[in-house]
């Protein structure tokens, strides 16, 4: 899950696994949608609602909703400290650790209501009553998004679709502008597939966190805090794999 890149060949269970981390992503933003009225798995939409917030509700509510994407910014912040820092020297990185706190932050979410007071599911548009939930899920898509994209190589982005989609039309103009022979072509066709499946993945973890949702409301925000501890415990995985290429200590890893 955390060692392919976009261009190169992977193996099914690689790819299955980055497709399994692009439906998460529908699955959240959805649920955000639903439970917030927002939608929580992109930065875009925060600072659009500012400038809508601060002429409709006031400063107050504008203010509020412009500090939500600095848990996405810290959450990103966290998994290049746990990561790239790690990779640069020359250390084997702490994915497990990443995805371990995106579980955590959508446990969070999920048991919301037992933290503070909110109204009925669905009902609320003001962002103090669902500032909890916003953080949480700002924070986890963060730590997911950061994560995916720094083991790709700048090539993942699976809780938002623009970056990828704008890599899958280029990708297509390429690929019409290669010969069939051209062994770049190979690796760009692969390329596309892989966007084109992460894309279909999103909308389907879209359409799935809908259903689920309505059915569920907060509860169903444990179905990604299973699939972000199943992608911790691969990037566990993958840590001692590196860690034995390495030839590093536990003692010096893990401190």
């Amino acid at each position: 899950m955390f060692t392919h890149r976009i261009d190169q060949p992977s193996d099914r269970k690689a790819s299955l696994n980055w497709l399994l981390l692009g439906f998460n992503g529908g699955f959240i933003n959805a649920g955000g949608f639903l439970v917030t009225g927002r939608f929580v798995t992109h930065v875009t939409g925060f600072a659009t609602l500012f400038g809508v917030d601060s002429v409709q509700h006031g400063w107050d509510e504008a203010l509020g909703i412009l500090s939500v994407p600095l848990f996405f910014l810290g959450g990103s912040f966290l998994a290049g400290w746990l990561i790239d820092r790690r990779a640069f020297r020359g250390e084997a990185p702490h994915y497990d650790y990443v995805m371990a706190l995106c579980a955590g932050a959508l446990l969070v979410a999920a048991f919301a209501t037992s933290f503070t007071h909110f109204v009925p599911f669905g009902e609320t548009l003001r962002v103090k009553e669902v500032y909890l939930v916003l953080a949480a899920l700002c924070l986890a898509s963060g730590l997911q998004n950061a994560a995916l994209t720094s083991s790709s190589g700048n090539s993942v982005r699976t809780t938002h679709l623009t970056g990828i989609t704008t890599d899958l039309g280029l990708g297509l103009a390429r690929l019409l502008s290669l010969g069939s022979r051209d062994e770049r072509a190979a690796r760009e066709r692969h390329a596309n597939r892989l966007r084109a499946g992460t894309i279909l993945a999103f909308i389907a973890g879209s359409a799935v966190g809908a259903w689920v949702f309505f059915h569920t409301r907060y509860v169903g925000f444990l179905i990604p805090a299973f699939i972000a501890a199943t992608a911790a415990w691969q990037g566990r995985r993958t840590k001692l794999r590196l860690r034995a290429a390495l030839g590093a200590s536990p003692s010096r890893e893990d401190a």
